[in-house]
């Protein structure tokens, strides 16, 4: 029975014997080999692929280029509407994604361009965009102040500005507002729109329950006062069902609370006459929310624009979380996308020590497939049309995801890979933007020679940027990897002074995760030294002269230091143990813009060729 199980597991592409980032061989138990292939449809009809998806597959080829197959007549779909009929190996096809009918099943192919181009050496600054202030410390940092600090930045010389996933989240639920556990990937945060009211101010932490409700206040009290507008008419229309699909659910989510899942069973199947009733009788409900998503996206557009307009290269380079909350409006609207019962993860690493259950619901693989990676390219192109610069968070994701079943142990699903790097190539090459790829934690063999085969740019963390396999020492600026972005850290790491003061073993001796405190401090007390002597100088502007000086074609500098800030942003593996996604920069927007440190760093990075 065990070879069976094994040989089951095998086919369906599970990893449970794997090294985690710790270099510890772990060994998934049988029950969650079990659990993850019944989220995978095996021995479980209500997950199971319908007759339609069994019958369809997807098949990446090179664009512009004929193939040596099929055999037999075909029919072609074109993306334009256009059938084309024939025998035999298929055509050069133009990149896109056209539709093969051959043999009774359905192909989707994946006409790929080649190698994305590797963008100029230049930098950039990324912060979380909730962070930002002006006057009063009071509600979310907001779309327009985004377009305010691009122009400053331009004036600096920054190709870029860099922000967190801004995601439609939960404003029904202010306890929920990570960036990176969004509601739906392809909606906008509605609580960055600027809607023309002062809000009630809360200090240097964000108080989300205080905030969401007056941001919400603001926005329907503009909407009472919209007179309508033709562009916001051909919006919607533009926007198709799914616009309306996704109003639905944020009306159903005022009345109903934030999650699907409680919500009476009928109203839980968006196709239901239960939800069509309520959607005809909640009209006004969903022109409000259509508006705000509406409004988001002009504001955000024009903040893009704005910070072309001042001469920044790139622009916005906006981020996409890796997955989304199993009970918000993505899944609700594609439940059958998702895998049930089962949470994206990381085992043990660097990032984490005590491994991470991140509570999102994954992608299936097999329906990704069947579908022609629809999902996945909408949610590519919904972020790269309002930015010229994409982030994708954990890209080892495309590789393979460590999904854990609930309760129980978690072990790796491998993705398709090349199928999903033909995607996002096809994307970025329409959209003319770079990529980013968090390549961090517990890498798998290939994924970076496959990614930069792609050109899909990694990103390179100067405090983990060491000789690991000898002598532990910081690796000089040249031997920093060309196809990456540089930075000193991450919003999941201490900022530069937080690092140096030890702050993030402060916060995980709270928490009991470091077994010999005096070790730790005097560990990272010899690696500030150590750093120090590579860089030629304590103080900030010699990390950034560190970074302007590597080999990567990008740096980013983090608004967080330039803003002498000492706590980090996040403190992975917490929810409520620390004061995550709430902190503001130490300067309002104004100040930031005008820092000597931003001054300073601007020379540098002038000095280091990384200005056009």
């Amino acid at each position: 029975m065990t070879q069976d199980l094994d040989a089951l597991c095998a086919a369906a592409g599970l990893v449970w014997v794997y090294k985690d980032g710790a270099g510890r061989m772990q060994e998934a138990p049988e029950e969650s080999r079990r659990a993850i292939l019944s989220a995978l449809g095996h021995d479980n009809p209500a997950a199971a692929l319908p007759a339609a998806l069994m019958r369809a597959t997807s098949r990446a080829v090179k664009a512009g280029m004929t193939t040596d197959w099929p055999a037999g007549a075909w029919v072609l779909h074109t993306e334009t509407g256009e059938e084309l009929r024939g025998e035999g190996p298929l055509p050069a096809l133009p990149m896109g994604y056209p539709r093969l009918q051959h043999d009774g099943r359905t192909i989707h192919l994946l006409a790929e361009p080649p190698r994305l181009p590797m963008p100029p050496r230049r930098w950039g600054v990324t912060l979380p965009l909730f962070a930002l202030w002006e006057g009063a410390q009071a509600g979310m940092g907001s779309y327009p102040q985004l377009g305010t600090l691009a122009e400053g930045l331009a004036a600096k010389g920054a190709s870029f500005l860099g922000i967190n996933p801004i995601h439609a989240g939960f404003p029904e639920d202010p306890g929920n507002f990570s960036p990176y556990a969004p509601s739906h990937r392809r909606r906008l945060n509605t609580m960055h729109v600027d809607a023309g009211a002062d809000l009630p101010e809360s200090g240097a932490l964000i108080d989300y329950a205080r905030a969401i409700p007056a941001q919400r206040a603001a926005l329907e009290a503009a909407f009472k006062a919209f007179p309508g507008d033709p562009a916001f008419d051909q919006w919607c229309i533009d926007q198709g069902p799914a616009l309306s699909e996704f109003a639905t659910h944020q009306a159903l989510s005022e009345r109903y609370g934030p999650y699907w899942d409680n919500w009476p069973e009928p109203l839980q199947d968006p196709k239901s006459e239960a939800v069509q009733s309520f959607a005809r009788d909640s009209s006004d409900r969903l022109r409000f929310h259509a508006w705000a998503q509406w409004q988001a996206e002009r504001q955000l557009s024009d903040s893009q624009i704005r910070a072309k307009s001042a001469g920044m290269g790139f622009g916005l380079y906006l981020d996409i979380a890796v997955g989304t909350h199993p009970h918000g409006a993505e899944t609700w609207a594609e439940r059958g996308s998702f895998a049930q019962g089962v949470s994206l993860g990381a085992p043990p690493d660097l990032l984490g020590p005590s491994g991470q259950r991140w509570g999102l619901a994954p992608l299936r693989p097999d329906v990704l497939r069947a579908t022609g990676y629809a999902a996945f390219a909408q949610t590519l192109r919904a972020q790269l049309k309002l930015c010229g610069l994409l982030r994708i968070d954990h890209i080892l994701g495309l590789e393979r995801s460590f999904w854990l079943p609930d309760g129980l142990p978690g072990l790796y699903v491998t993705m398709p890979r090349d199928e999903l790097l033909a995607v996002l190539r096809i994307e970025a090459t329409r959209a003319g933007a770079p990529v980013i790829g968090e390549d961090l934690g517990t890498i798998p063999d290939g994924l970076r020679t496959a990614l930069d085969a792609s050109g899909v740019m990694g990103c390179r963390v100067a405090m983990f940027e060491r000789d690991w396999d000898d002598t532990r020492d910081f690796l000089p600026p040249e031997a920093y990897t060309a196809t990456a972005l540089a930075s000193w850290a991450t919003h999941d790491l201490p900022t530069w002074e937080g690092w140096r003061q030890g702050r993030d073993i402060d916060w995980r001796a709270q928490l009991g995760e470091v077994p010999d405190e005096p070790a730790a401090r005097a560990e990272r007390a010899a690696d500030v030294a150590a750093f120090e002597a590579l860089a030629g100088g304590a103080d900030m502007a010699a990390m950034h002269r560190h970074l302007a000086l590597t080999a990567s074609h990008l740096v980013a500098v983090q608004g967080e230091d330039l803003a002498a800030a000492v706590e980090q942003c996040n403190l992975p593996g917490t929810v409520y143990e620390h004061p995550n996604w709430c902190r503001r920069l130490p300067l309002p927007l104004s100040g930031l813009i005008s820092a000597p440190s931003l001054e300073h760093t601007s020379l540098i990075m002038a000095e280091a060729g990384r200005i056009a």
